[in-house]
């Protein structure tokens, strides 16, 4: 089918890897970003790797991709955040702060009674206060994602999810997708009891990979990768109030595993530049092409809370942001693809 939205004058679609961070409800401004990229219909997506929330926007988009090209990936993506909204209000990403919401206004969230009763609460486990195990994530997912299709497409997916026990991270592609994968790749273990495949718990893939880079090192994938981003990288001033370091630290944390890989890229690439590979070496390595449309100055006003509200008008104005971030990136950095890298990462992470 015609994309009706396709210039007559656009560039043949250049194949790219897409890398989707995970962020809770904040995954619905990646929504608007893949939404505007699917309409221009510029890209040919051949891989997705992701975690968490970025997983299922990525299941999510396979799935769309399958029945219907372009226009069905993003009925699929609209679809998918739909049945988030309608799956639980706030708490469908696991939010134990339900009652901030209902007293309003930051002060509260700020008071030192306050931050011990949520101390209080995140003492108790999802075993004591979720016995039976409730996840209206699950519902969302199923209705949202054909996982036939993902299973069966062309289109490779890898999505991290983080095994507790062993403490390392793994990998899931197509063959292996379900919706528990998905769910084991969003599990905060605070808020849900760890998710068992193949005899094994897991956790969110964010703690060790958000999102996993490496899958995409192979020779046979797209040496452009298109990064999605949801957690601030850079803030202009240092938190001082109790709730303003807990977000900044959880903004840290989750993008620790991405700054590693972002930093062994850099350095690959650096030997590269600079000839200090021999032979040998330089047959093992290639050269990778990284883009990002980045989020800081879209998300950064939001606190960690906002990752579980699900409110769909709070879902809209992220979705917008994400097109218009994408709308930036289109007009600025689509040249790119296939010729430099638009991300200086010598200059960011080494």
């Amino acid at each position: 089918m015609r994309n009706p939205f396709r210039r007559p004058d656009a560039p043949a679609r250049a194949p790219v890897c897409l890398a989707l961070q995970g962020g809770g409800a904040h995954g619905a401004f990646q929504w608007g970003v893949l939404d505007r990229l699917l309409e221009a219909d510029v890209l040919d997506i051949r891989a997705v790797t992701a975690s968490s929330a970025g997983a299922m926007n990525g299941a999510a988009l396979i799935s769309g991709l399958a029945a219907d090209g372009p226009e069905g990936g993003r009925a699929a993506l609209d679809k998918l955040w739909r049945e988030i909204n309608q799956s639980g209000g706030r708490n469908v990403f696991g939010d134990s702060n339900i009652w901030t919401a209902a007293f309003g206004g930051g002060w509260l969230k700020d008071n030192p009674l306050w931050r011990a009763g949520e101390t209080l609460a995140l003492s108790l486990s999802p075993y004591e206060f979720n016995p039976f195990n409730l996840n209206p994530l699950d519902r969302a997912l199923t209705a949202a994602i054909d996982f036939e299709a993902v299973r069966a497409s062309p289109i490779r997916l890898f999505v991290a999810a983080t095994a507790v026990q062993r403490a390392r991270s793994r990998i899931f592609t197509n063959p292996e997708i379900t919706d528990r994968v998905l769910l084991a790749s969003a599990c905060l273990p605070h808020l849900f009891q760890a998710v068992e495949i193949d005899g094994e718990d897991y956790w969110d893939g964010g703690y060790l990979a958000n999102p996993p880079l490496w899958p995409l090192f192979s020779g046979d994938l797209p040496k452009d990768i298109l990064l999605l981003p949801l957690n601030p990288f850079r803030r202009d001033e240092t938190p001082r109030k109790a709730g303003e370091i807990v977000d900044r630290l959880n903004e840290i944390a989750f993008n620790a595993p991405l700054t590693a890989e972002l930093r062994a890229i850099a350095f690959v690439q650096k030997l590269l530049d600079e000839g200090l590979l021999n032979e040998t070496a330089r047959g093992r390595y290639r050269r990778l092409l990284m883009h990002a449309i980045e989020a800081d100055a879209y998300l950064g006003q939001f606190t960690l809370s906002s990752k579980f509200d699900t409110e769909w008008t709070f879902l809209l104005t992220l979705k917008a942001r994400g097109r218009e971030a994408a709308e930036a990136w289109l007009d600025s950095c689509l040249p790119a693809l296939g010729q430099r890298s638009s991300v200086d990462l010598k200059a960011r992470f080494l």
